[in-house]
């Protein structure tokens, strides 16, 4: 795994676990790496100071980076599950009944679903609170 400082045409920095150089380039040139805050796909690798080790590093808890990414993967897949089991799909009206729920024309619920990009960058803009759920992973990380 790989951890790059990002940055999008707004200037919002934040950071981006890829599984490699290449993953990250793949990733951006698909349009599919996006600013958490505005939604912008214009995303570009902010200043960073190298952090460069050698073998299998040991961080301060004792656990290797693999381990670490490990655990996050399987923190994402819970949080997914959460809400899969806990809120409402509303399938591609999703912004449409975001909006309605913000804007108190429908009874307030959890719900999740699917929305392009411009749609959450509009929903973000009216201030409608909205975040992407993380994806399944499509392998393990070894």
């Amino acid at each position: 795994m790989i951890r790059y400082s990002l940055i999008c045409e707004r200037d919002h920095e934040f950071d981006g676990w890829f599984s490699s150089s290449e993953g990250y380039e793949a990733q951006a040139a698909a349009g599919e790496v996006a600013c958490p805050q505005c939604g912008s796909t214009r995303v570009s690798k902010a200043l960073m100071a190298p952090n460069v080790a050698k073998g299998v590093v040991k961080r301060s808890s004792g656990t290797t980076a693999n381990e670490m990414a490990e655990r996050m993967s399987m923190m994402m897949l819970a949080l997914r599950k959460h809400v899969e089991e806990n809120c409402d799909y509303v399938g591609d009206a999703f912004a449409e009944e975001a909006r309605r729920i913000h804007y108190g024309e429908t009874e307030h619920r959890d719900i999740y679903g699917e929305a392009t990009l411009d749609e959450a960058r509009e929903l973000i803009e009216e201030g409608v609170t909205v975040a992407p759920l993380p994806i399944r992973p499509t392998r393990q990380v070894n």
